[in-house]
């Protein structure tokens, strides 16, 4: 019989590059050696005692050696192994401190890939297929994370006929994560591609409600909380509520008015599309501070978006 510990709250994380984390020297950039060095140079080498994360992806690279579905302290990078920070990070240290005093745990399991569309996190096995076999090689490699190996330890990068894919592999560790704790919300920074309108805030509906059912949760039992981008004009984002007005008061978004860019007046798109270490640590305080009001009651205005 599993030992449930209901302060273990549990949150589940998905979405592209800025969940991902796209800030700080990669784990690994060469390669082939791992480089933290920056992770203890910025403090963030000893997070909360309370702070957990779940390893989405197995990586056996020194000093991690993170297997799938285990937990471990949520030193980054939470995503996987090559990453950096996110609000992830942020989020669940807001979190962890304001509710140490409750003895409340806090873990999060992330699933993101760079640059994705909302097609990629699509419940739908062959609707996941068709749309990451039209992507590039890079793309298709981090996909292939979230994708045990075939015959002959063999991941089919190329034309994906695993049975796993990104979805299931979320669904599958929060099933694994509710043996020891309880789903407490659903967070999501994606948007800066996707379908758009309101097909686009239906297939996030969508995956809501099949991560739901997967996990036998009633819809409007869980909330939801979804970023904006960098600039906070997304309207994508701004749509999702939309999708959700018969279950009131689950789909919540958070801006990112005031949250810093790496450089939004770069030529480079990539740093035009990413936040700076600032801009992640406020949205991710933003999250929590969110998630603290929604799921918690605990009012904290110092930590939401003016938007709020």
């Amino acid at each position: 019989m599993c030992n449930i510990d209901k302060n273990f709250h549990i949150y589940l994380c998905f979405g592209q590059s800025n969940m991902v984390g796209y800030l700080g020297p990669p784990i690994g950039s060469d390669g082939s050696s791992a480089d933290t060095g920056w992770v203890a140079a910025n403090g963030y080498n000893n997070p909360p005692a309370n702070f957990k994360v779940m390893a989405a992806a197995n990586d056996d690279r020194n000093p991690y050696n993170r297997i799938k579905g285990e937990w471990y302290p949520a030193v980054p990078p939470l995503c996987r192994g090559g990453t950096g920070l996110s609000p992830s990070d942020f989020l669940g240290r807001t979190i962890a401190a304001a509710a140490a005093d409750k003895n409340i745990t806090v873990g999060v399991i992330v699933v993101a890939v760079d640059g994705c569309a909302i097609n990629l996190f699509s419940k739908d096995k062959d609707g996941f297929k068709a749309y990451i076999r039209a992507q590039e090689d890079w793309m298709r490699g981090q996909a292939a994370a979230y994708v045990d190996p075939g015959a002959g330890g063999v991941i089919p990068v190329t034309d994906f006929t695993t049975e796993d894919y990104p979805y299931k592999r979320l669904a599958d560790l929060a099933r694994r994560a509710r043996k020891t704790g309880v789903i407490k919300g659903i967070i999501m920074h994606q948007g800066e591609s996707g379908i758009s309108g309101g097909i686009y805030n239906a297939a996030v509906r969508k995956i809501y409600n099949g991560l739901c059912e997967d996990l036998e949760i009633a819809p409007g039992a869980i909330p939801f909380f979804a970023g904006q981008a960098v600039g906070n004009s997304n309207g994508n984002i701004s749509s999702i509520p939309d999708a959700f007005t018969d279950i009131p008061n689950t789909a919540f978004v958070i801006p990112s008015d005031g949250c810093p860019g790496w450089n939004p007046d770069s030529t480079d798109s990539n740093q035009q599309i990413h936040f700076s270490l600032a801009g992640y640590e406020e949205l991710g305080r933003r999250y929590g501070g969110k998630i603290l009001e929604v799921v918690y009651g605990i009012a904290n205005p110092e930590i939401r978006g003016t938007d709020d």
